[in-house]
């Protein structure tokens, strides 16, 4: 497996465990496992962020609601196949994690770079307030020819830059992962409340091929 390939791709969060383990998949006898990580923001908000955990990692059948962990990984996506429609499903892979006595304060609690190519238009708009906001989606490439295609929200400047950018740029990102929670309608009567997931973006690059 090609380090420049894993070096595309590089998160590290610390945050509290806000969930039990859920299996998800196994893969050769090895089985992955879902878990929930509360990661505090500057502002005292805090995202929830979905963490994919081998086994062989971490034991499982525990229940560790309440500790903190350091993980570190690659932020990774899947489409998953519900009511006739793909649904982009978000997560950081871990490769490696250990637990911290508490959250530190000012540590870089949530960061991300990413190197990848525009595989969509970016959209760009500006809030009712005035504020510039562009989203791009990133294609990152990973080993054996996948792709994770990682949604990205850039802010004034940075929007305004990216709003330039063409399908196929090479692109270069620095930020943390955020969570957004969204009213889904199903029908006229159902709704459903979900959360989607995105890097928003501190500073982006356009590198020239």
């Amino acid at each position: 497996m090609s380090d420049k390939i894993i070096e595309n791709n590089q998160v590290t969060i610390m945050g509290e465990i806000v969930s039990p383990f859920t299996f998800s998949h196994e893969v050769f006898g090895e089985g992955f496992y879902m878990v929930d990580v509360s990661v505090r923001r500057l502002s005292n908000s805090e995202d929830r962020i979905p963490l994919m955990i081998s086994e062989r990692l971490m034991d499982v059948s525990r229940d560790y609601t309440g500790e903190f962990i350091m993980a570190s990984g690659q932020f990774r996506s899947y489409n998953r196949h519900d009511e006739q429609k793909n649904r982009l499903i978000l997560s950081v892979f871990v490769r490696e994690v250990s637990f911290v006595e508490e959250e530190l304060d000012g540590a870089k609690t949530n960061n991300i770079f990413l190197d990848g190519y525009i595989c969509k238009q970016p959209v760009y708009r500006k809030t009712p307030l005035g504020r510039e906001i562009a989203d791009l989606l990133l294609a990152v490439n990973r080993p054996y020819g996948k792709s994770d295609y990682i949604p990205c929200i850039c802010w004034g400047r940075n929007a305004r830059y990216a709003s330039a950018f063409e399908v196929g740029e090479h692109v270069q990102v620095i930020g943390r992962i955020q969570s957004r929670e969204y009213i889904k309608k199903l029908t006229d009567t159902e709704t459903e409340k979900r959360t989607a997931y995105e890097v928003s973006v501190s500073k982006l690059e356009c590198l020239a091929e």
